[in-house]
Parts: C-alpha cells; structure tokens; sequence
C-alpha cells in the first residue's frame, strides 16, 4: 500500500503540481494518504502556473495551497512511490538518491511509459493537451493506489 506518493518534474510549478492535485483530488476518499510534489531544478516558492492553475480550477480542482520547493534526497527515501514526467526526470532522481529507483516510474507508465511534455511558456492548448494526458495517467494508476 503506497501511503506517500511524491510526483516529481522540473520546476514544480506545472506538471507535478497538477498531478498531485489530480491525485489529491481523485483519492480523496482514501485517509492517511500523502500526496506532494517537488522540482529537480524547482522554482522556489512560486506559486503553480497561472493557466496549469486555471485548468485545474476549471475542473473543480483548487491548487492554490501549492509553493513550489526543490527535490531532496528525504524527500525521495520517505516516498512510497515516485511519479515523474520523463525519463530524464527519473534518471536525476537517480542521480540523487540511487536506491529509490526501484519505486520510481513515469506517471504515464501504464500508457507505454508515455512521457508528459513540459507546458511551461507555451499556449493554453499546450497545457489543455498536458492536462488530459495526465488526466488519463492518473486515471490509470488509480487501480493501484
């Protein structure tokens, strides 16, 4: 049973935010869950991206608790289970903590280890296209969790 799950992008202000509020949200029912994210080159502080955010709010989903922080090593040992977005995001989870890799997977694992592109700067339908791809991978991991 995976009691902290902690989802992992770059900057933690657009994919892992809104993985983790999707989950937060779909599992609600399930007590004793932690659910958080983190960046391996995190800005900081920042709050969720302003369209990552108002996607989320368009589908009844409220992040604006979120302050992006940096990735960590306890982090990383404390998880359960690690989502990431790509393969490089889990080979710098590796860098940072080798023994984890064997609870690391890409959130889109059960579609073919799918990777999710980085929105970040990009049109709205960039994120509209991130946002149902991540819909569907957490969709898929629900049966899991």
């Amino acid at each position: 049973m995976f009691k902290n799950i902690l989802v992992v992008c770059i900057g933690n202000i657009c994919r892992s935010p809104t993985a983790e509020y999707m989950l937060k949200h779909k599992l609600a029912n399930k007590p004793g869950l932690t659910i958080h994210s983190a960046g391996l080159g995190a800005l900081v502080d920042k709050p969720i991206d302003a369209t990552a955010g108002a996607i989320l709010l368009e589908n009844g989903i409220d992040p604006s608790p979120h302050k992006a922080r940096q990735l960590r090593s306890e982090l990383l040992l404390g998880a359960d289970l690690i989502l990431a977005m790509e393969p490089s995001h889990l080979k710098g989870i590796s860098d940072i903590a080798p023994q984890v890799s064997g609870k690391a997977f890409l959130l889109g694992k059960w579609s073919n280890n799918d990777a999710v592109p980085d929105p970040y700067r990009k049109s709205r339908e960039a994120f509209d296209h991130v946002y149902k791809q991540m819909d569907k991978f957490t969709d898929d991991w629900l049966k899991y969790l």
